[in-house]
This record gives C-alpha cells, sequence and structure tokens, in this order.
C-alpha cells in the first residue's frame, strides 16, 4: 500500500489518506482479504499521529471499504459490487458537475460542451 501525504493540499491528512486507500480498492490495487497495516504501524511510516490514521480507518470501515478484527488487523472487506459501483459514479457525477461548473465560467454552452464529451468519449476508443 502507497500513500503519498501533501502538506500543500488544503485536503485534511486523514482525508488525503482516506482517499488513497478508497482509490487503491476500487483500482484493485488491495484486493479483498488483504491486510492493511495497523493505526500504529501506518501512523509510525507517514510520521503523523495515530488519531489521523484511526480518522480514515474510521471512515473507510463506515463506508465498507475494510473490515477490523480485533486481535487479528484490519483487511480489505468483501466487495459489493452494487456499493463499489454506486461509489464511483457518485465520484464521475461529482467531476462531471465540477466540468459544467468550469464550461458555464467559461462561457461554454450546453452544447459545446456534450461535444466536447463525445470527443473524449470517441478518443477514449480508439
Amino acid at each position: 500500500m502507497k500513500i503519498i501525504l501533501s502538506n500543500a493540499s488544503s485536503s485534511p491528512i486523514y482525508e488525503q489518506i482516506l482517499r488513497q486507500i478508497r482509490a487503491q480498492i476500487l483500482s484493485g490495487d488491495l484486493s479483498e482479504g488483504e491486510a492493511l497495516p495497523s493505526i500504529r504501524k501506518l501512523a509510525q511510516t507517514l510520521q503523523i499521529s495515530v488519531i489521523t490514521t484511526k480518522r480514515a480507518y474510521d471512515e473507510l470501515e463506515r463506508e465498507g471499504f475494510i473490515d477490523t478484527v480485533g486481535g487479528k488487523g484490519t483487511f480489505v472487506a468483501s466487495p459489493n459490487a452494487e456499493f463499489l459501483r454506486e461509489k464511483r459514479v457518485r465520484a464521475v457525477e461529482e467531476k462531471l458537475s465540477e466540468a459544467v461548473s468550469e464550461a458555464q465560467n467559461a462561457g461554454i454552452g450546453s452544447k459545446e460542451l456534450k461535444h466536447m464529451l463525445t470527443l473524449l468519449l470517441e478518443a477514449d476508443h480508439d
């Protein structure tokens, strides 16, 4: 598991950890049943507070990405395909919403924006 923290980021450290672990699970880099470092070990490795790593792990557990087994450790949870798909759909919706806002700020109309999206989709299939 690889986590890179940025002090220059506007996101809190726990959120950076949360996003990166979530992304690694969704991409398959971390697979079902794989053990994660303990909260203390991760905090030590990243040279951050145990409280910060605990907050990230707690959120990941609430979201269903990881399971903590007392005395054994923390593991990547069994994927719920529909749940994971919904997470990805939500992420796409957020990015598209940002793109729409940027387009509006740049004076790009819906017709031109749709054309841009169509071109990007076609380029991706080539």
